[in-house]
């Protein structure tokens, strides 16, 4: 993927996303990633008796697996037709970025909250995030609405259409498998403390860029949308690094700032209280009404970052 061609298949990739969002009926290539990965990791664990090198081994075959298996698809299919390689990795982008499905399941949980519904709301942010949900008031859920956004618009849209703008449909394929082996075995638990303590490594490492560009990112889509675009850097600038992850506090407190609300803190997960420092610590708790205000604030994003990717291949050619 090169030259003008690359700039116009990222673009394709953005519209049709846009449209279309992720179409429950048609098979889409994570939930085969997923598939391969919970079939072959017993196979690895068997294989290796060392469960960090079991699983340094099941990350790196899975995910230069779907990178070769990827690039020999494209090439295959130019070799079949030019227009038809092209068509394939404008659908393999497509696949692995997802700012509409964010746009539309945080909608779903503000309409959910808008009418009432705080059972169908707490149901509809528990298929989102890790922590327990049932005791959640309002304003928790519209925080871990706001969080879900945020932190999902650097793995969910920034990352992949880096990957896609330097290594094309392939290196988009491999990211996603390494964020779908981090969503799977990368915990804190004692069956993958050590077996996914590569692949959470991995996905830490293919983000960590990412999560730093998208400050000036998020804060000039603030400026455009919000008219808080320094708010949202100096946030994210002096309270991005407020977090367990080296990666997801950026995004979350650029959020912050641009919305001018608290986030993280405090969850209960599994059962139990855990502590966590609040990002945003100068705000209020957001709303429901912040939901909306922040899905705006993805999707301007998502454009500035689409723009730039599409620069970015049009300059390297």
């Amino acid at each position: 993927m090169a030259g003008l061609s690359s700039a116009w298949i990222i673009a394709a990739a953005l519209v049709l996303d846009l449209l279309m969002g992720d179409p429950a009926r048609l098979p889409h290539p994570v939930r085969l990633m997923g598939t391969a990965a919970a079939r072959l990791e017993k196979p690895f664990r068997a294989l290796l008796s060392n469960e960090f090198t079991a699983g340094l081994g099941f990350a790196a075959v899975l995910v230069s697996g779907i990178y070769v298996i990827t690039l020999a698809g494209v090439v295959l299919a130019h070799l079949a037709h030019p227009a038809a390689g092209t068509v394939l990795e404008i659908l393999l982008v497509y696949a692995c970025i997802c700012p509409r499905c964010l746009y539309d399941e945080a909608g779903k949980v503000h309409q959910a909250i808008a009418a009432g519904r705080l059972d169908q709301a707490r149901a509809l942010i528990a298929m989102l995030i890790s922590r327990d949900t049932a005791s959640m008031d309002e304003s928790a859920i519209s925080r871990a609405a706001i969080e879900t956004v945020a932190e999902n618009f650097v793995d969910g849209v920034l990352t992949p259409l880096c990957f896609a703008a330097i290594l094309g449909a392939p290196g988009a394929m491999a990211f996603k498998m390494i964020s779908t082996l981090d969503s799977m075995v990368g915990y804190r638990t004692l069956k993958y403390e050590q077996f996914g303590k590569p692949a959470a490594r991995l996905d830490d490492a293919a983000n960590w860029i990412p999560a730093r560009l998208c400050v000036p990112v998020i804060s000039l889509a603030a400026a455009l949308v919000c008219k808080t675009g320094r708010r949202a850097f100096k946030t994210a600038v002096s309270e991005g690094g407020n977090h367990k992850s080296p990666n997801a506090g950026r995004p979350e407190a650029a959020f912050a700032g641009a919305l001018g609300v608290r986030l993280i803190g405090p969850g209960i997960y599994h059962g139990s209280l855990v502590e966590k420092p609040w990002i945003g610590t100068g705000f209020p708790l957001p709303g429901p009404d912040h939901i909306p205000a922040a899905c705006r604030l993805m999707m301007a994003a998502t454009l500035i970052a689409g723009t730039l990717m599409i620069g970015f291949r049009l300059i390297i050619g």
